[in-house]
């Protein structure tokens, strides 16, 4: 059985925007599912989406909440070449992987893959990018297809699996590292007190024991014997 937080999330446009307050479509759908949140406050999916959570939920359909913004045309960004001086900023911003380019290298928006989510623009420093109308007169679902939706979802997980791969990669090196400071502490540093040395050491460990903790009570795994 499908449950109410699947049904509400398929009715999400996956824009992936925050202008709900949540940070994330599946976030959203989550507290729209334990009524923490109303159902009006999605603008990309305009009316029709509101209309659309009303029916799932039981709830009266309302008008969009202007706190949360206002139904518009679906966007693109585009990234001013000329200014562009690859800070790499809006890559981290972008929810979809939409943008491409390396540091120090000019970056560019692929079309197809945008949503339009504008998360780009404030972390800009030379205000080089800027959203231009996609879809004319046409606003909500009525600018943004069920498949436009799948694939703008799809490529929000493969981004969240190679982010929290990359930083799970990232922990594992500084463990090493750190493991293999205190092996040898004399020789991984310009330190010679042993006092010194010591504490630095304690900090060390203490600094694994927390990563330790950290990792097992994610994955659920039972501490190490001492």
């Amino acid at each position: 059985m499908v449950s109410l937080f699947e049904q509400l999330h398929a009715a999400l446009p996956q824009t992936q925007c925050t202008r709900c307050g949540y940070p994330d479509c599946a976030a959203y759908a989550e507290a729209m599912a334990s009524a923490q949140a109303d159902i009006n406050q999605c603008p990309p999916g305009g009316a029709e989406g509101v209309a659309r959570l009303a029916a799932l939920t039981g709830r009266p359909a309302r008008p969009l909440s202007p706190e949360h913004g206002t139904e518009g045309p679906r966007q693109v960004a585009f990234i001013d070449e000329a200014w562009c001086i690859g800070c790499t900023l809006c890559l981290k911003a972008c929810p979809t992987d939409a943008i491409v380019g390396s540091n120090k290298q000019m970056h560019t928006v692929i079309e197809s893959e945008c949503t339009g989510c504008e998360l780009c623009i404030p972390v800009c420093p030379v205000d080089c990018i800027e959203l231009e109308n996609a879809s004319g007169t046409l606003t909500g679902w009525a600018a943004w297809s069920e498949a436009q939706a799948q694939q703008a979802l799809q490529r929000y997980q493969q981004r969240q699996t190679r982010t929290a791969r990359e930083q799970a990669e990232n922990e594992a090196r500084l463990r090493h590292e750190a493991e293999a400071k205190l092996k040898d502490m004399a020789a991984h540093s310009r330190l010679t007190d042993p006092a010194v040395l010591e504490r630095k050491r304690a900090l060390i460990e203490a600094a694994l024991a927390k990563s330790r903790a950290q990792r097992q009570a994610v994955s659920g795994e039972d501490a190490p014997p001492a």
